[in-house]
């Protein structure tokens, strides 16, 4: 005798007749953390430097920042070995005492300057300080450098995390280790900013001594390792 069952039932049927499946319990697992670092020269320059001025007429201020950015931006791209790039652009009213009428605007536009050849950008930086003003100056790791140093710290990073590992190991009287999880991530320190002030007189100086120093890169090593117990 054929008897008809529901789908919903044979299907509840189905899967109660599939083993249970779980994960496998997981024990004397250890979040660790291991790094390398190195100091490494800075050998990029950048220097921001901008007009600023005020004028009651919108159009004649615009005019008069137009004239002086393009001044200096055919002035830069003369010199050899420096990216010039043109920075923020910003205009705003100025109002009178009460704060209910605008009396005058005004404007400023920055000009930024990078090179590795440090001579060359501080004499173009002291020849654009005829007009214009110090924004500021920072140093920084051109991305090859940074990378080559970064490849030869990754191993470094590793073989310092097995050793911590290897230490928890023995520490928890394990026989031996196994890693559930490693990520390996890149850092650096701040970067030294030399202040506008050290630079008022740089006009002065046909060759200013720059010092760029050195930055930290490093590589840390995080993860998860699980001791196999005796």
């Amino acid at each position: 005798m054929f008897v008809s069952v529901p789908r919903s039932l044979a299907l509840l049927a189905c899967i109660a007749c599939l083993p249970a499946v779980a994960d496998e319990p997981r024990y004397n697992q250890i979040s660790l953390r291991a790094e390398a670092s190195s100091e490494v020269a800075q050998d990029l320059m950048h220097v921001t430097l901008y007009t600023e001025s005020q004028h009651e007429d919108p159009a004649q201020l615009a005019a008069r920042t137009t004239e002086a950015m393009n001044k200096a931006l055919q002035q830069a791209r003369q010199a050899k070995n420096v990216r010039v790039n043109q920075g923020s652009r910003s205009s705003y009213p100025v109002y009178e005492e009460k704060g209910q009428q605008i009396t005058a605007w005004r404007e400023r536009a920055e000009l930024r300057l990078e090179s590795s050849d440090f001579t060359s950008l501080s004499k173009l930086t002291a020849a654009l300080m005829q007009d214009l003003k110090m924004g500021g100056m920072s140093f920084s790791v051109s991305d090859p450098i940074r990378q080559q140093n970064e490849d030869a710290l990754l191993k470094d990073a590793v073989t310092a995390f097995r050793a911590r590992a290897q230490l928890a190991t023995e520490a928890l009287g394990g026989r031996d280790y196994k890693i559930v999880s490693l990520n390996l991530n890149s850092g650096g320190g701040y970067q030294p900013e030399m202040r506008s002030v050290a630079m008022k007189h740089m006009d002065a100086m046909p060759t200013p001594d720059i010092e760029a120093g050195t930055r930290q890169i490093s590589i840390s090593a995080d993860g998860v390792i699980e001791v196999q117990m005796p």
